[in-house]
């Protein structure tokens, strides 16, 4: 397996991304954060290519860049 479609757990996401398990959480209920697979009522995981293709297209190149609009 390619180290890019590595299957990520909460934890190991949440530190790929520098943010808690609650705040991911809140992304996937609003509905904008990374894609994820819930694999039963417990168990959620997420592809590091597509953690990472996520987090480069918040990218600003302003400070007053508007995110929500994305």
């Amino acid at each position: 397996m390619d180290a890019d479609d590595e299957w990520l757990t909460l934890p190991e996401t949440a530190m790929l991304m520098c943010m808690t398990k609650a705040a991911i959480a809140q992304l996937r209920y609003r509905g904008v954060g990374p894609k994820f697979y819930r694999l039963s009522a417990k168990t959620i995981l997420y592809k590091r290519s597509e953690v990472v293709a996520w987090m480069e297209s918040r990218a600003c190149t302003r400070t007053d860049d508007v995110l929500a609009a994305r």
